[in-house]
């Protein structure tokens, strides 16, 4: 798989308070980074990921109020993890010098072969004009820096000009992508996980329109990946399970339907035989009964047999011939 060098963005400005996104916009951004870094870590071990805020330091004796890095590039999850419980929700947002702050930090990382990209979660007004965001796009694709952007929360047709606008210039040979998520009964994860952020290239362009509904997100989630059934073991193991079960009981079934199906087959065939034998029997019956009629002439052959053909005839004589003939030898003897 590619190796990769990951820095996650985070918005932790006032609108992440906002809970039209469950449980909250904070919360959902927390859950999304904590599976972009499992999955950028599964598919190559040697890829890291780094977090930091959009709108804030993580201590709270900072006196400064713009972004600042969480947690530099690391392998350990406990590390992107005790970043986001020590980030602190407060500001406004400031993307640029967000995605600046992420492309410097790259430059630092330890496995110079590795990929740069940068994910930027943004549920807040951007406050940049489009030139500077196209020029700031221009300068990271130079640099070889990917750049994905998670959009949801404010999706104002202004926001939403200014996204397409930086993703447009920043698209590069690795790719760069612009996820949309619509509010919706669905976690933000579900949506991302099918979207080209995480599935590839190979995976949905449902990002662009910004129109789709919580549904639409769903169905992504559930086709846009290669896993067996849809669903990856590893975040929901007892989903996987309960699926795989399922399908093996359905095998079953179809395979004692398909051997009672060749049972009832050989059945019918074998009496088809027996009526075969018995339609034999039937022919020989009829032959002897043939035999029978047959009819015996005055010699005992049977008429139309070869001596009848011949023309040879048998005399037949009676008892009162013999005995005349017996009279006629003592007459002429006296």
């Amino acid at each position: 798989m590619v190796l990769e060098s990951v820095m996650i963005v985070v918005d932790n400005s006032e609108s992440s308070r906002n809970g039209d996104y469950p449980p909250s916009r904070w919360s959902a951004q927390s859950d999304a980074a904590n599976l972009i870094f499992h999955s950028k870590t599964q598919d190559n071990p040697e890829s890291s990921c780094g977090l930091m805020s959009l709108a804030g330091n993580a201590t709270s004796s900072s006196s400064s109020s713009g972004p600042g890095i969480l947690t530099t590039l690391t392998t350990n999850p406990g590390k992107i993890l005790d970043g986001l419980h020590r980030t602190k929700i407060r500001g406004t947002a400031h993307f640029s010098t967000g995605v600046s702050i992420a492309s410097l930090a790259l430059k630092h990382r330890q496995n110079k072969s590795s990929r740069q990209r940068i994910v930027v979660f943004v549920c807040s007004p951007i406050l940049e004009g489009e030139a500077a965001l196209v020029k700031l796009g221009k300068r990271m694709k130079k640099n070889g820096t990917s750049v994905d952007v998670v959009a949801f929360g404010d999706l104002t047709d202004e926001n939403l000009g200014k996204l397409r606008a930086f993703n447009e210039a920043v698209k590069g040979g690795d790719g760069s992508h612009l996820e949309i998520v619509p509010p919706g009964p669905n976690l933000l994860s579900d949506s991302i996980v099918a979207s080209p952020i995480l599935a590839g290239e190979g995976g949905p362009q449902g990002g662009e329109g910004g129109v789709e509904g919580g549904a639409g997100g769903a169905g992504r989630a559930g086709a846009g990946n290669d896993f067996e059934f849809g669903v990856d073991p590893s975040l929901d193991p007892e989903l996987a399970l309960v699926l795989r079960m399922s399908m093996e009981e359905e095998r079953e079934r179809q395979a004692r339907e398909q051997r009672t199906a060749d049972e009832a087959e050989g059945k019918t065939k074998l009496e088809s035989v027996a009526e075969e034998g018995g339609k034999a029997e039937g022919e020989s019956s009829g032959a002897g009964a043939a035999q029978e009629h047959v009819q015996i002439d005055g010699n005992g052959e049977a008429a139309g047999s070869a001596a009848s053909a011949t023309g040879l005839e048998t005399e037949v004589r009676r008892p009162e011939d013999k005995k005349k003939e017996g009279d006629g030898d003592e007459m002429d003897t006296a």
